[in-house]
């Protein structure tokens, strides 16, 4: 269940490219979130890259940090606000976590944030019920 395999890694250079050139992306600051669902079998719900830019945070060490930080906010919460509230039937969800923020924030403040990316990403992509 708190696990982060393989098969949940957004790795192909096929599916980047796709994310990025037809995905759509919204902000929740420190986070910039791109998704796109594909019509795919898979037995997983959604393949996730993470990413720490380089022109911000020079220094490795730095941006290592702060992407186990996500991992690990990501590892112990995909379950309960993300996977568990996905639309089943829009195929494989392809996602992106940009970390834009200008310091390096603690854990706790991290995952926090990331919760509150799920929460508005549900509400982003589910269907709207109509009120009568």
């Amino acid at each position: 269940m708190y696990t982060f395999r393989k098969e949940e890694r957004l790795c192909s250079r096929k599916h980047l490219d796709l994310l990025f050139k037809n995905g759509s992306s919204f902000l929740l600051y420190p986070f910039r979130i791109s998704y796109l669902f594909i019509d795919e079998p898979t037995s997983i719900p959604a393949q996730v890259v993470i990413n720490v830019p380089k022109k911000r945070y020079k220094r490795a060490v730095d941006r290592n940090l702060l992407k186990r930080r996500i991992r690990e906010a990501y590892r112990l919460n995909k379950q309960d606000h993300f996977y568990n509230q996905l639309p089943t039937e829009r195929g494989l969800l392809l996602f992106s976590i940009q970390y834009v923020g200008k310091q390096k924030y603690e854990f706790i403040f991290i995952q926090k944030k990331l919760i509150a990316t799920f929460k508005r990403f549900i509400t982003l992509v589910q269907p709207h019920e109509v009120v009568e």
